[in-house]
């Protein structure tokens, strides 16, 4: 058995019989983690008020050879996760956010710039950044860097620069090409040079930046209809956070951007 500690974010918790919780985390030096928290259903458990989703936490847990979960001893809050979730559109994003990191996030493997990619979007998102502008910007850099959809600089196949021409999806999912090259794979969807250049500018500009600039909420909804194809492409299927939000802001008065597709 062996002792282990780190800092972590929280990306799950579900009832576990009649006491305990299951809590799923995200640390920079293993990964993806799952553990039982003994007791925290108790009405003066010691885990009390520390087990909130998204909430970045000091984490020290027991772990044992071949086994999937490990026994978390305690958790320490260290910032709150709780104003973000005070509407049903942030308690939307926030499983959102941890779904996708659940989903392309290995357990046991070093996950340093997946843990900062969801601290420092976490950390906007309180601080007020347009959750549109912040769904968007997490998508994509979740998958580059997944190795999914690289940054579209220039076309794969001839070399040629795309924001200044534009750029198509192909079918497949794989990458942005020119559209000349896109001509000569069959299938392929147009895709704006402005929804080109927020995907480039990714790379170089932060998050609070960009919402001091924020591209136009139709670049935004293009930029979600390209990460969403390229993303089911590669699962082969969808995120069950995501058709949940589109379910759910459907059926609401008025439709919030962030994050719902307008297709």
């Amino acid at each position: 058995m062996e002792l282990r500690s780190a800092e972590a974010i929280l990306l799950d918790v579900v009832d576990l019989h009649d006491y305990d919780r299951i809590v799923t985390f995200l640390t920079r030096e293993w990964g993806k983690k799952r553990g039982v928290a003994k007791g925290a259903r108790r009405k003066h458990s010691r885990f009390g008020g520390q087990l909130q989703p998204l909430a970045r936490v000091s984490v020290e847990w027991m772990e044992k050879d071949n086994r999937d979960l490990v026994r978390i001893s305690s958790v320490e809050l260290q910032r709150s996760a709780r104003h973000l979730q005070e509407d049903l559109e942030g308690l939307l994003l926030s499983a959102y956010l941890a779904d996708h990191i659940q989903e392309f996030v290995q357990e046991n493997e070093a996950s340093d710039l997946f843990f900062r990619l969801l601290d420092s979007t976490v950390q906007a998102l309180i601080e007020g950044v347009d959750r549109g502008l912040a769904t968007r910007y997490f998508e994509a850099w979740v998958l580059r860097l997944a190795g999914v959809f690289p940054a579209p600089e220039i076309c794969p196949q001839c070399e040629r620069a795309l924001v200044a021409s534009g750029a198509a999806l192909l079918a497949s999912g794989e990458s942005l090409v020119c559209r000349d090259c896109a001509g000569k794979q069959g299938r392929a969807q147009a895709v704006s040079a402005q929804a080109v250049e927020f995907l480039s500018r990714i790379d170089r500009v932060k998050l609070v930046d960009l919402d001091r600039n924020r591209p136009a909420g139709s670049t935004l909804d293009e930029v979600e209809r390209i990460c969403t194809l390229v993303r089911r492409s590669f699962l082969q299927h969808e995120l069950k956070s995501y058709s949940v939000i589109r379910e759910t802001m459907s059926g609401l008065p008025s439709n919030p951007a962030p994050p719902s597709e307008n297709n």
